[in-house]
Formats: structure tokens, sequence, C-alpha cells
């Protein structure tokens, strides 16, 4: 079946802010194999020029989708989560996301479309500060297999 293209432009806040830890960005840079320094040694880290620990680029990976995590689980936009897979991530930056930031995440479906048998669903989530800087967009489009037919 079919997505429910009324949800496109249904805009989500996340719940809460989500405080950046340096364990958090040593344990993500471990996950996904990156042993540069700077994501782990403070040291390193202000030797590159940066106030702190940075995270990993996907870092918001982490936290982006709980805004939409409302819009994805409402059986009226008729996403069958037994034929997800994922399709695309991509992130736009602005700055650095670094240890000790307090950050909010505002999520946007931004798109529904066929592609084939398949419908691909994007989330655009923008991620501030809590005192409102901008920080980084970010782009998670999701694949609904067989959902078109």
């Amino acid at each position: 079946m079919a997505l429910n293209r009324d949800f496109v432009g249904r805009t989500y806040p996340a719940a809460g802010s989500y405080e950046v830890g340096r364990v958090k960005i040593r344990e993500f840079a471990a996950a996904v194999g990156d042993p540069n320094p700077i994501y782990r040694d403070p040291e390193a880290a202000k030797a590159a020029g940066h106030p702190d620990v940075v995270a990993p680029p996907t870092f918001p990976i982490v936290f982006t989708l709980s805004g939409a995590g409302e819009a994805l689980a409402d059986p009226e936009l008729g996403l069958d989560f037994g034929m997800v897979v994922h399709g695309e991530q991509r992130f736009e930056y602005t700055r650095p996301i670094y240890a000790g930031d307090e950050l909010l995440c505002t999520s946007t479906i931004s798109e529904i479309r066929s592609v084939g048998r398949n419908e691909l669903l994007t989330v655009t989530s923008e991620v501030t500060t809590v005192q409102g800087e901008p920080v980084c967009r970010t782009y998670n489009t999701l694949i609904e297999r067989g959902g078109a037919a």
C-alpha cells in the first residue's frame, strides 16, 4: 500500500535536547571503525583547532530520527517496518559537533515518492544548539520494499 502523502511537510520536534558526551563520541567512532584521535583525545582535538573532541560526521544518526519516530510509527502513514531498508543518509554541516554540545533536532517528512514497486520516504532534520546556533542538516531516506505495488 502506498504511503500517505498527507504526511509530507509535517514537522516533529524531538521530545528534548541531546547532550553530546565524550564517551558517546568515542563509542560511536569505535562502532564505525574510525581511529582518528580527534574523536577520542581532547588534546589531539585541541591541537587540530577544536575546543574538545569532535563527533564523526555520521554521528547525528544517533539522535536525529527520534523526532520523526512519532510520525514513522503512526498507522495512518502506512509504513510497514518489516519491509523497510535504509536507502541514503546525507549530512550538511554548518559546524562540527563537539563533546559538551546540547542539541535540538526538528525533523520534517520532506518527501514521499514511488520508485517502481517501492516507496521512498525522506526525513530532513535540522540540528541546532539549544541557543539556536545551526549545526547541521541531515537527510535520511527509508525504502519500503513493495509498498507501491
